[in-house]
């Protein structure tokens, strides 16, 4: 009984910290920045939490790291995320919240797919099944939003690429077991805010926050999402299931879609609602497919 009631808490973790990042869409569409601006004090912002949290756990300010190919390899990752999450960003002004998110998060069969041509790993049959039915899904919701016919289908198309880039972040680390949660999210956030910064000038030049509500919305994404989310995340689901873990990250696309449609009255109708939850269904087939390998 002890064993169960100590997996739920680090279930309800997990389910806390994907809950708290279904929250960065909204955030990313209150702002009046562009989209790498947005990125660049997201992570700007973060780092200090970090630093905080480090000093709190391991009662020092540096955070180090078991071998020094991990800077190397934190910087590719980043370089993968920062893409990724500038696409994201871009979609939003382009497609619905609820596209752009659920979408993305079928970067799991990128993962499979880059496993196999990389690194020669065999794509099993629950592949192909997961493949099928999270791509039925997506295609679904796409027609149903109309997006072909309006024009909004690039937005879409940024997501699957961005999606791609993520499943390259997602992959490098993965081959970092050996280093802390802690100490990835550092350098991981710390060379995105880095990284960010030439696609920023390029858009729009020197681009400070000037009002109260705009800062307010940088921190809360900040804080609620990339230091919350993202730890909570990290640290929860390597002491869980993997089925667990799989149903638990799936808040993340249910929150996004269900806050878009009570804030930003993008509403769903039937159609899109059934293609919704077999997308879904279709991710949670693949991370249980990835994980368990």
């Amino acid at each position: 009984m002890p064993f169960n009631i100590h997996r739920a808490n680090y279930f309800l973790l997990l389910a806390l910290g994907a809950t708290l990042i279904g929250f960065a869409p909204i955030f990313v569409k209150w702002s009046d920045l562009s989209p790498s601006w947005i990125l660049f004090y997201r992570m700007l912002l973060t780092l200090p939490f970090l630093v905080l949290l480090n000093l709190f756990i391991n009662k020092r300010f540096s955070f180090k790291v078991q071998n020094k190919s991990t800077i190397l390899y934190t910087a590719v990752a980043s370089a993968g995320f920062t893409i990724d999450l500038i696409l994201w960003h871009w979609s939003m002004g382009i497609t619905s919240i609820s596209n752009a998110t659920i979408i993305i998060n079928s970067a799991p069969i990128f993962v499979a797919l880059l496993t196999f041509f990389i690194f020669k790993q065999h794509l099993k049959k629950q592949f192909l099944i997961s493949f099928s039915i999270t791509y039925i899904g997506i295609a679904g919701l796409v027609f149903f939003s109309n997006n072909y016919i309006n024009g909004k289908i690039v937005g879409d198309l940024m997501c699957l690429l961005a999606a791609f880039f993520y499943a390259i972040y997602l992959l490098v680390i993965s081959r970092l077991g050996k280093e802390s949660a802690l100490t990835i999210i550092f350098y991981t956030t710390m060379f995105c805010c880095l990284f960010s910064l030439p696609f920023a000038f390029f858009e729009s030049g020197l681009s400070i926050p000037v009002s109260k509500f705009e800062w307010l919305n940088l921190l809360l994404l900040a804080l609620l999402c990339q230091f919350g989310g993202q730890f909570l995340i990290t640290y929860g689901i390597s002491n869980i299931s993997a089925s667990d873990g799989s149903i638990g990250l799936l808040l993340q696309p249910l929150t996004a879609t269900v806050l878009a449609a009570y804030i930003f009255n993008e509403l769903i109708n039937t159609s899109q609602l059934v293609f919704i939850f077999i997308a879904l269904f279709g991710i949670y087939l693949a991370r249980l497919n990835i994980a368990t390998k």
